[in-house]
């Protein structure tokens, strides 16, 4: 069997998870291997510190590394952070030979041309995804290949970043002595884990709580029509808790996890935990209703910039799926009542497990792992895609086509990010000659 091995290295702001896995004969993913360690350099979904950063990525790499007995060179990286946004647009060429059957060559220059957009200064196309194409005037087509036509269209999901903050990410790899495959936007990479095609068909929200962010991705129809990034997660849960109770911030996250719910209804006034007292001091009592009354608050105020979000794409009354939370804060006690109360959507907890193999480790099913495993999955399809690609173009070259320079690594030009990379890559260069 030829078996591609996709490392998924996620750089959270609370978490680093590096998990190495294969698609097995049955499709399913098998982990190999993974390691996790705590996140210090990473604030709010971006890069803050280079140097903690790097040392928490050759850890959980070096973690994944001794369970899975793999070498790990290239990663699939996620990117995340509030300076993400997205745009629609429309693309389109005119063929030279109508008679001539549309080649991936031609889809490839389509989406290519869609780095000619003006964006703001500082700001770079990280990807640009194909949602649907249009020829001659007929809509709704998902596979041009092989069709005849004068004027190929498609519209075109475009995911714009930071210039400095990929550039940052990409530095911290290259530190880590690694290097980078794809760089896929993290909300991509969690519905593939989590999501199943029957939803994504009806219409779905994938909201991903991590530590620093809430990514957000609107599917319906099978294409992806929506994507945003809400600059607040567990970590200002865990502020809240912090400054609501008086206590230091690790026992508020302690507090939050072992014991903390996002309704307040749901917990009794004579419910009381104690938290050791600092240097000596008494134990402080902490009513659990309380806490619940804190956390609610905080998780309303997120949930309703998850609706505006839903609102915003224009797309509210076409999502039958309703909403599928994960990540780490999905996690929270009655979390999906709540969402589900506030937005009046049907609401359910999302876990990687739909895509793995039975025998993967009970606790790789955990919502808090849906990017890590959602970035090899992703990996393997952008992989897998090259491949079938490198063939339609050798095929193409023997029946007397101009020969396409070939690409390194096991990027996806399809999706645009592997321009991005060779951006990138010509940065870090030019940064280490000076």
């Amino acid at each position: 069997m030829d078996e591609k091995i996709i490392v998924g290295l996620d750089i959270g702001t609370t978490k680093i998870a590096c998990i190495v896995g294969h698609k097995n004969e049955y499709g399913k993913i098998e982990t190999m291997g993974y390691g996790k360690t705590e996140s210090i350099g990473v604030k709010r979904g971006v890069v803050a510190n280079i140097e903690n950063t790097v040392r928490s990525i050759k850890k959980a790499v070096e973690t994944a590394e001794e369970i899975s007995g793999v070498e790990i060179q290239v990663v699939n990286v996620g990117i995340a952070g509030q300076h993400i946004k997205s745009y629609q647009h429309r693309g389109n060429i005119i063929r030279t030979d109508s008679e001539q059957e549309i080649s991936e060559v031609e889809i490839e220059k389509l989406t290519k041309n869609m780095y000619g957009l003006s964006m703001d200064p500082g700001e770079e196309i990280i990807d640009v995804i194909p949602q649907e194409y249009i020829i001659d005037g007929e809509s709704g087509i998902r596979d041009p290949v092989g069709m005849l036509g004068n004027n190929l269209e498609a519209n075109f999901h475009i995911i714009v970043g930071q210039t400095t903050a990929a550039k940052n990410i990409w530095k911290c790899i290259e530190k880590a002595g690694l290097s980078m495959a794809d760089l896929i936007l993290e909300p991509i990479a969690s519905s593939e884990a989590v999501l199943s095609d029957e939803e994504k068909e009806a219409g779905v929200v994938l909201v991903d709580i991590g530590g620093g962010t809430t990514d957000i991705a609107i599917f319906q129809d099978e294409i992806i029509r929506h994507t945003a990034v809400i600059p607040f997660g567990g970590d200002v849960i865990t502020e809240d808790v912090k400054e609501g109770c008086s206590i230091i911030k690790k026992h508020a996250e302690e507090l939050k996890i072992k014991f903390g719910s996002a309704l307040a209804s749901e917990n009794r006034e004579d419910e009381v935990v104690a938290i050791p007292g600092l240097h000596g001091r008494d134990p402080k009592e902490i009513t659990l209703k309380n806490l619940a009354n804190i956390i609610q608050a905080r998780m309303e105020e997120i949930i309703e910039q998850i609706y505006f979000e839903i609102k915003n794409s224009g797309f509210e009354k076409k999502l039958i799926g309703g909403i599928v939370l994960t990540g780490g804060g999905a996690q929270l006690k009655h979390i999906a009542q709540l969402t589900q109360f506030v937005t009046g959507m049907d609401t359910r907890i999302g876990h990687p497990n739909e895509h793995l193999s039975p025998d993967v480790p009970d606790d790789m099913a955990s919502p808090m792992y849906a990017t890590g495993i959602g970035l090899v999955i992703e990996g393997i399809r952008r992989a897998d895609y090259e491949s079938r690609k490198a063939e339609l173009i050798e095929k193409e070259v023997k029946g007397g086509k101009k020969k396409k320079k070939k690409r390194n690594g096991t990027g996806l030009s399809m999706f645009g990010s592997k321009r991005f990379l060779d951006m990138l890559e010509e940065w870090f260069k030019g940064d280490t000659k000076e």
